[in-house]
């Protein structure tokens, strides 16, 4: 699977593209900047199946409609979430003066699996950052959406938020090996191993 990070909107939140060779692709978190995804999708001869949501605040999610109306392709997000998605003012698009709110195609929960081809990826609730975070996991590496970060973690002083699950959430990714590959909602890709230090760190303080 190839993974492709596309920084967009004014929070520079990451969207992913992640495709096969056979050009069959999922997007995770359109947050803004419909053309430009729509660009990379088109100038790499992809084919969208799915739209997947790590969580529901706008940074995340602006682009998503335009998106599935184009391609005719469903939204998925926890089912935790669904309710915030619909509502302008929970997914803080309302704060933005751009106030957006729609309803997924389907909700999705712990354990389940979202497939590409022949691939599967597993689905992880790891709450914290809102109530339906999730993380998205394959073979050697983990959408982590805004629950860890390269030397961070996800917010926990908005509406929603829960620092005790957000820790309890992080405990559940360091049982990932080292070697997985985090791609975070925000900023660069890191690992397991290199985040690992710190978030024990936190853990203790925490316990």
């Amino acid at each position: 699977m190839r993974v492709k990070r596309l920084v967009v909107g004014d929070l520079d939140a990451n969207c992913y593209i992640i495709s096969l060779e056979d050009g069959a692709c999922i997007i995770i978190d359109p947050g803004a900047d419909g053309d430009l995804i729509v660009r990379s999708i088109e100038d790499n001869e992809l084919e969208p199946i799915s739209i997947v949501l790590t969580h529901s605040h706008y940074d995340h999610i602006a682009a998503a409609p335009a998106i599935r109306e184009r391609y005719g392709i469903p939204i998925l997000i926890h089912e935790s979430d669904a309710d915030s998605l619909a509502d302008s003012k929970s997914n803080f698009s309302a704060v933005f003066d751009e106030p957006i709110a729609f309803r997924a195609d389907k909700t999705i929960s712990d354990g389940d699996i979202v497939e590409l081809g022949g691939e599967k990826m597993t689905v992880l609730h790891t709450p914290g950052h809102s109530p339906g975070s999730i993380c998205i996991r394959a073979n050697d590496f983990l959408i982590s959406g805004d629950t860890i970060f390269r030397e961070g973690i996800g917010r926990t002083d908005l509406p929603g938020g829960d620092y005790a699950q957000l820790t309890s959430s992080i405990r559940r990714i360091l049982e990932l090996p080292d070697q997985t590959t985090l791609h975070p909602g925000h900023g660069p890709r890191t690992t397991i191993g290199a985040e690992r230090p710190s978030l024990e760190g936190i853990l203790q303080q925490n316990p």
